[in-house]
């Protein structure tokens, strides 16, 4: 008997995957988490039935939360990471010697412990004495931080649960105040063919606080329709005006310079989105 595991993207489509083996299956406090065994992409975690990485894929989108804000903010030393307790970005994050402090805060600690246990080239850097992990509310823990960070990234599931409150205009304004006078900040803000409405609202409430709001985007094969969008905004520095062949190369599966502002170019139907 084969065993799959189908995540429904939308009410008429989804992805379906072969799996060998269930890791962990656990109602946490906050959402329903599983560690798959899957034959094409490896160990998944999901949260609440949407696939949040997996092995094979994941450097795609840690590498574009991580490199493009930080190649842009000319010395990013503190970094908070909203979100994201699988480690991946944390391990982005420190690949840049630069940045002292890389904070992470995520509200469920159970998606920590297991993402170390079942993830571990994903979590394998999270007790770097660089990094401080806390289990807390993300939204309050950027309330409680007035100008404090020169990058913040948020690394949220899709807005549903816990991440409601991630994808507000009151949590960007708090993002805002949260930035130094230079600061920069990222978050995924899901795909164009299924919520290109979510893609809109968000550029519409980041425009409103932050002077340069740029979109990029990114292929990665197990989120919904395979198109990613991520939207960055900043208080100063325009990722467009980096001089790419002053980035260095670094040890990446995806990101390049020369990807850095290719990632900015936008099909039409995605640009449209934007105006």
């Amino acid at each position: 008997m084969e065993l799959w595991y189908t995540e429904k993207q939308t009410d008429n489509f989804g992805i379906t995957a072969k799996i060998t083996e269930t890791h962990v299956k656990e109602q946490t406090d906050f959402q329903d988490l599983a560690m798959i065994e899957t034959v094409e992409w490896g160990t998944m975690l999901v949260l609440d039935g949407m696939v949040m990485t997996t092995v094979k894929d994941e450097f795609v989108y840690h590498e574009m939360v991580a490199h493009p804000a930080l190649y842009t903010h000319p010395d990013p030393k503190q970094v908070l990471i909203v979100g994201g307790g699988d480690g991946g970005v944390v391990r982005e994050v420190l690949k840049h010697p630069e940045v002292e402090k890389a904070v992470l805060v995520d509200i469920d600690g159970k998606v920590i412990e297991y993402s170390k246990t079942y993830l571990p080239t994903i979590a394998g850097e999270l007790d770097n004495p660089r990094v401080e992990v806390i289990v807390n509310d993300g939204y309050m823990h950027i309330h409680d931080h007035k100008n404090t960070y020169d990058v913040i990234m948020v690394d949220s599931t899709e807005p549903v649960g816990p991440a409601v409150n991630l994808f507000t205009q009151g949590f960007y304004k708090g993002i805002y105040d949260a930035l130094k006078e230079d600061g920069i900040f990222v978050a995924q803000t899901d795909n164009p063919w299924f919520k290109a409405d979510l893609i809109q609202t968000v550029n519409r409430d980041v425009k409103e606080i932050f002077p340069i709001v740029r979109v990029y985007v990114a292929n990665i094969p197990t989120y919904p329709s395979g198109l990613w969008t991520f939207t960055l905004g900043s208080k100063k520095y325009d990722p467009l005006a980096v001089d790419e062949t002053a980035i260095p190369e670094i040890d990446t599966k995806y990101y390049t310079p020369r990807l850095h502002k290719a990632a900015f170019v936008l099909p039409k139907f995605v640009e449209d989105l934007t105006k």
